[in-house]
C-alpha cells in the first residue's frame, strides 16, 4: 500500500495570500522584459500603484492575474516557466531557510508540505511513496487558472532542486493536467523529454532512492531554531484564518514582519489593505491599540523563544525586530519585571 503524506489546503480561495518574496521572480522577469509595473498592475485588475507599495503579501487571486497579465504584456507564451526559472532560496521565505537545514531530500519534502503555506496559498504539495517510485503532487487552489501558474511552480521546483542538490538532478517524468501548448521546446529544456499533458494530476515521478540524498552544506544545527520560528508563524496564520477578527489579523501580520523590522502601523495597514485611519478605528472598536498588540505579540514570542535553548538572546532580539539586544532587554524587563537572562535561567531551573 502506498505511503501517502498529504498537506491539507488551508484557507479559502478568496482569503489566500502570496508572500512578497514569492512574487519577486515574476516582477524581476517583467522588469527584464521592459513592462512597467503600473501597467502590469492595471492589466491584472489591481490599483496601478499596488506593486510599488511595500507589502508583505498580496492576494493569491491577484498573483494569478499577474501571471496572465505578465504573459500577455511580455508576449511570452512560456511566461510561467520563465518565472519559475528565477526562483531563489529567498523566494520560499522562511521555509526556504528550513530546507537548507534539512539533512536529506525526504526531510525537505516533509517541511515543504508543512510550511509551503508561509510562502503562498496557491496550492499544496503532497508526496506519495510507493516502493521504488515516489510521486510529488501539487494540488492547485486555482484549477481553472491559466497553465502559467502550475508551470511556474514545477519550473521553480526543478531549478531550486538542482541548486539544492548541488548538481543537476536526473530528468524525471512530469505530468500536467492542462493541454499541451503548441511549442514544447522550453518544457523539454527544463524537464527533459518526458513531459506529459492532459494528465489526472499535476505531478512528477522519481526514484524513491532520491529521498535519501543528503543536502550538501546543510546546517542541521539550525533546524530546531528555524522550525520553531516557522511553527510560530504558522500558528499565527492559522489563528487569523480561523478567527477572522481584526486583532488576530494584525497579530499574524506583525509576526510575519517582525524579523524584517517592518512591524509598523502604516506597513501593517497596507498588508491588510486598509488605510491607517481605518485600521486604527477598527482596533479602537476592539478596545485595543496597535502598540498594545505589538508589545503583547513580542512578549508572547519572547517568552516562548527563551524557553528554547537553541535561541541566543541576540537571535531573539533579531527575530522580534530589535536592532540592538539592549533594546530587547529593556523592553522585556518592562513587560515582566525581570531580564531575559534571568527569565530563561529561572525557567530552565524548573525543568
Amino acid at each position: 500500500m502506498p505511503n501517502s503524506h498529504t498537506a491539507s489546503v488551508a484557507g479559502g480561495r478568496n482569503a489566500g495570500r502570496v508572500a512578497a518574496a514569492y512574487l519577486q521572480p515574476l516582477l524581476e522577469l517583467v522588469n527584464e522584459r521592459g513592462v512597467n509595473l503600473h501597467t502590469l498592475a492595471a492589466r491584472a485588475g489591481m490599483a496601478d500603484d499596488a506593486l510599488s507599495m511595500r507589502q508583505e503579501s498580496i492576494a493569491a487571486t491577484d498573483y494569478v492575474h499577474l501571471l496572465d497579465a505578465g504573459a500577455e504584456l511580455s508576449h511570452d507564451p512560456q511566461f510561467g516557466l520563465h518565472v519559475g526559472e528565477r526562483v531563489k532560496l529567498g523566494t520560499y521565505n522562511v521555509y526556504g531557510m528550513i530546507l537548507m537545514s534539512c539533512r536529506d531530500f525526504e526531510q525537505a519534502f516533509q517541511q515543504t508540505m508543512r510550511y509551503e503555506v508561509l510562502a503562498h496559498d496557491l496550492g499544496r504539495s503532497a508526496l506519495v511513496v510507493d516502493n521504488e517510485i515516489t510521486e510529488y503532487q501539487w494540488h492547485s487552489q486555482f484549477p481553472q487558472a491559466n497553465r502559467h501558474l502550475v508551470e511556474s511552480v514545477f519550473a521553480g521546483i526543478r531549478v531550486f532542486g538542482n541548486w539544492f542538490a548541488g548538481t543537476t538532478l536526473p530528468d524525471a517524468p512530469v505530468y500536467f493536467r492542462h493541454a499541451a501548448p503548441d511549442d514544447l521546446r522550453e518544457h523539454h529544456r527544463l524537464f527533459g523529454k518526458e513531459v506529459h499533458f492532459d494528465a489526472k494530476l499535476n505531478c512528477a515521478r522519481f526514484p524513491t532512492a532520491l529521498l535519501s540524498w543528503p543536502v550538501p552544506n546543510a546546517d542541521v544545527s539550525m533546524y530546531p531554531v528555524l522550525q520553531h520560528h516557522a511553527e510560530q508563524l504558522l500558528k499565527q496564520k492559522q489563528r487569523a484564518q480561523q478567527d477572522g477578527g481584526i486583532v488576530a489579523q494584525v497579530r499574524a501580520a506583525i509576526c510575519n514582519t517582525l524579523a524584517q523590522d517592518q512591524a509598523r502601523l502604516p506597513l501593517i495597514a497596507q498588508e491588510l489593505l486598509l488605510s491607517q485611519r481605518t485600521l486604527q478605528r477598527k482596533l479602537s472598536e476592539a478596545g485595543i491599540s496597535f502598540q498594545q498588540i505589538l508589545d503583547q505579540t513580542r512578549k508572547d514570542m519572547a517568552t516562548d523563544y527563551l524557553q528554547q535553548t537553541g535561541f541566543s538572546l541576540a537571535d531573539i532580539a533579531f527575530l522580534l525586530g530589535y536592532q540592538e539586544q539592549s533594546a530587547f532587554n529593556h523592553a522585556f524587563k518592562e513587560w515582566t519585571g525581570v531580564s531575559p537572562g534571568a527569565y530563561r535561567e529561572k525557567h530552565l531551573s524548573q525543568k
